[in-house]
């Protein structure tokens, strides 16, 4: 069983049963609401013309150490996806910031993370604006000059 960690904590998974396909099915479907499972060494040229019909994406992170999720979901926001973008796998309540900041949506877990990692571990980053380069470019922007 997966839970799925966002800003409010963990919840259950809310995709109502729809089950993430690879890419090479989702260039032959006609589903304009597809849920699409992307590893984390993704074509993602390949993928923009599919990008409308997509309705969910989950990129995979087989361990925690490599982080090239966090680019592809980056570049994915960048190329105007919209729709919900999940990280699945082997991501840590310490990377929670990381991961939304990337544009992630949410992270799915197992339930063996989600016990070792509880609710609360992962709600300390709920916060992930704050703190990021970002937010402190744009305070110094708006700060009144002398």
């Amino acid at each position: 069983m997966a839970v799925i960690v966002r800003d409010q904590g963990f919840s259950k998974d809310d995709l109502d049963g729809r089950s993430f396909i690879g890419m090479e099915d989702a260039e032959i479907s006609e589903d304009l609401s597809l849920a699409i499972e992307l590893p984390n060494h993704a074509d993602l040229p390949a993928l923009k013309t599919l990008l409308p019909k997509i309705g969910a994406i989950r990129i995979n992170f087989p361990n925690f150490g490599d982080g090239r999720g966090f680019s592809i979901a980056t570049k994915l926001r960048h190329m105007g996806y919209a729709g919900r973008l999940r990280a699945s796998g082997h991501v840590i309540a310490d990377q929670y910031a990381l991961a939304r900041r990337s544009g992630f949506d949410e992270i799915e877990i197992d339930d063996e993370l989600a016990a070792r990692q509880p609710e609360n571990q992962w709600i300390s980053g709920k916060d992930w604006k704050s703190g990021s380069y970002q937010d402190r470019l744009l305070k110094t922007e708006l700060a009144p000059t002398r």
